[in-house]
């Protein structure tokens, strides 16, 4: 794509503008999938321990200080788990990293009728969007394709927060 848009810039300039949009968009998600990939490397305890103990060793590799509540009776099943995980994982980094917060706030429950649900809260400086390729986008496509809801609020001036359901499968 971009060797296209080099090759067009001087004919069609406009033409070159949306391919370079669009290998910025596609540049985008893949640091987000690699990111995750590498994150999934990193948490092989989500397997061995399960989520509790991995989001306790997330949040000590934070940049900003995590408070951390997590209550479950039991374990989903592998999907929801690293769905929620990488949610959280993702917020914490867009937190410290965009947001300019000084700390967050991660809570975990396991609700009745077995569904796996988390809330991130940060104090930064709010104004976050879902943008196609972002860390968000792949936060709602992570959780969507586990047939999980996903909810933002980020208002100007903070704060942020994030929600996710994921059913756990019977």
């Amino acid at each position: 794509t971009l060797g296209l848009a080099h090759q067009k810039i001087d004919a069609d300039p406009a033409a070159a503008k949306e391919l370079i949009a669009e290998a910025h968009t596609s540049t985008k998600a893949a640091i987000t999938e690699l990111r995750q990939l590498a994150r999934g490397i990193h948490a092989s305890v989500l397997d061995d321990r399960g989520l509790d103990a991995a989001l306790s060793a997330l949040a000590g590799r934070s940049h900003i200080p995590v408070n951390l509540d997590v209550r479950m009776e039991g374990r989903c099943n592998r999907e929801a788990e690293a769905a929620v995980y990488f949610a959280i994982a993702e917020s914490l980094t867009n937190a410290a990293k965009h947001s300019r917060a000084s700390e967050a706030r991660v809570t975990v429950r396991l609700r009745e009728g077995n569904t796996l649900w988390a809330r991130v809260e940060d104090n930064g400086m709010g104004g976050a969007q879902v943008q196609p390729g972002g860390g968000l986008d792949g936060i709602a496509n992570r959780i969507l394709a586990a047939g999980g809801t996903f909810r933002l609020d980020s208002p100007l001036g903070g704060p942020t927060s994030l929600e996710v359901n994921v059913p756990c499968a019977s």
